[in-house]
């Protein structure tokens, strides 16, 4: 198996290299990579019911669908991110126990008690430290994870919506927990890249793994996708499933209520009503992506402020 730092902190390069990976490449990987802050969403995911849309957009926090399923994630420069690719086979490949020792075994080196709990999450004391997803690709698997050591929980708790009832769909919900860093725990580490080094000296040291790096192909083909998939609004928000939205709220001491239909990201059914200016936008917007700056444009022909868009997230 080869191990590499990946030297990248974008997150859109690297969910692409993880693809390029696991889909045109035979050999095996261990990844390790840091991120610049960003959500990343599971595939069967709706993204918005997912974000807090208003704090995301005008914070510029990139919201990026990956490959796997599972629910939402923040990644940060303190959060830690690892990526087995492995040869499987049919009818054995979904085993998050199974991907996860390797990391479990790697933090009891470190003096750190980590329990395997749930459907794909490690916790310490009972709090999460690691979510985890898979996915299969005709005999290969997917399978990557997070290690939360110095992450800004803050953002993170106010990046994911926490409560997401005005949102009706079939998509997969994400399950929130409590959770906590990993830094306390380990007074001799200095930062996330000093964290990554102990984790990659650890596996380089064990039978089978070696060094190694990206390719020049496997750059070239990772900047690709970076920007023509995991950069693009068809990807990362008209791919999920189709849902409904519901609100109510107060605007110029009026209660308006709202109720969109979306699918494929697009809003297919629009009604606001609580003011004749709301009714007539709403007509406009049928047919407009479900998006803060398509609304923005449409609201600022009625001379509504553009903090008004976000009552339709």
């Amino acid at each position: 198996m080869h191990i590499i730092n990946l030297p990248s902190t974008n997150p859109r390069f690297n969910l692409a290299v993880e693809e390029i990976l696991l889909r045109e490449r035979k050999e095996e990987y261990l990844l390790l990579y840091i991120d610049s802050p960003s959500v990343i969403i599971g595939k069967h995911q709706v993204a918005h019911r997912e974000t807090e849309t208003e704090y995301v957009t005008l914070n510029n926090i990139p919201v990026i669908r990956r490959l796997s399923g599972g629910g939402t994630v923040f990644h940060d420069r303190g959060n830690l991110n690892f990526t087995f690719i492995l040869q499987s086979r049919s009818g054995s490949q979904v085993d998050f126990r199974k991907y996860t020792k390797p990391v479990i075994d790697f933090l009891a080196t470190l003096g750190i008690e980590a329990v395997f709990e749930g459907k794909n999450d490690l916790k310490v004391s009972g709090l999460k430290i690691s979510g985890n997803a898979e996915h299969i690709h005709r005999e290969r698997v997917l399978h990557h994870g997070t290690l939360l050591y110095d992450a800004d929980i803050e953002t993170m708790k106010i990046s994911l919506r926490k409560n997401n009832s005005c949102y009706s769909t079939k998509a997969v919900a994400s399950n929130p927990s409590a959770v906590m860093n990993l830094k306390p725990l380990l007074p001799d580490i200095r930062d996330t890249e000093d964290f990554r080094e102990r984790m990659y000296c650890y596996f380089i040291n064990r039978p089978g793994i070696k060094g190694s790096e990206l390719t020049f192909r496997d750059i070239t083909q990772a900047g690709s996708a970076a920007e023509s998939k995991y950069g693009k609004w068809e990807w990362n928000y008209a791919y999920g499933p189709e849902y409904h939205f519901h609100n109510t709220f107060i605007m110029n001491n009026k209660e308006h209520s709202c109720g969109l239909f979306v699918r494929n990201g697009i809003m297919a059914e629009c009604s606001i009503e609580g003011s004749s200016e709301m009714h007539d936008a709403a007509k406009r917007l049928v047919g407009c992506r479900h998006m803060p700056e398509d609304i923005g444009i449409v609201f600022s022909e009625f001379n509504m402020p553009y903090s008004c868009v976000f009552h339709l997230f």
